[in-house]
């Protein structure tokens, strides 16, 4: 059995998501939820709210691996910078507690939940209810992180039958 957590990073909010995934590849929930960190005073205590959450999370559920969602290029820099040092708060947490970090794509993301990179966030929230067995509507950020979290699991598998590393996946 391996515990995944997954993250999709937000300087607002943090979407974060853990499910188990045994050796045949069945999926299993186990946490998911997103720290609301726009209270803060300032931007840094939302960074540090982040960190300090995440690893408190991690005490608690001690995953084995990670998967984040890699920033996108926003029209607006301001908010391109906060989410990628939201996004930088995050990874620390996670390895600062000794797990790996694996880094995808939106579009990776959708693809291996919905069947499509050009999913919309509804099609990514009830997929993720679908293949977890989660019952009633799920907050975006958290279903986005289990998401995550999903795509991971999905492409370690293809690791292990392919035998090859991700990065020669792509013709560069």
């Amino acid at each position: 059995m391996t515990r995944i957590i997954g993250i999709d990073p937000g300087s607002q909010r943090t979407g974060v998501g853990i499910i188990d995934v045994d050796a045949s590849g069945k999926l299993s929930h186990v946490f998911h939820g997103a720290l609301a960190v726009a209270g803060e005073a300032t931007f840094p205590l939302r960074l540090k709210r982040i960190f300090d959450e995440l690893c408190a999370i991690i005490a608690a559920h001690r995953p084995d691996e990670c998967g984040v969602e890699r920033v996108f290029m926003a029209r607006n820099p301001d908010s391109a910078l906060k989410l990628g040092q939201a996004r930088g708060a995050a990874i620390c947490a996670v390895v600062s507690q000794g797990i790996a970090v694996h880094e995808y794509a939106a579009t990776e993301v959708k693809q291996a939940v919905v069947g499509s990179g050009r999913g919309d966030k509804t099609q990514v929230q009830h997929m993720i209810g679908v293949l977890l067995g989660l019952k009633g509507p799920l907050q975006a950020d958290a279903a986005d992180a289990l998401a995550v979290a999903v795509a991971h699991a999905h492409t370690r598998a293809s690791l292990a039958r392919v035998g090859i590393p991700r990065t020669a996946w792509r013709r560069r």
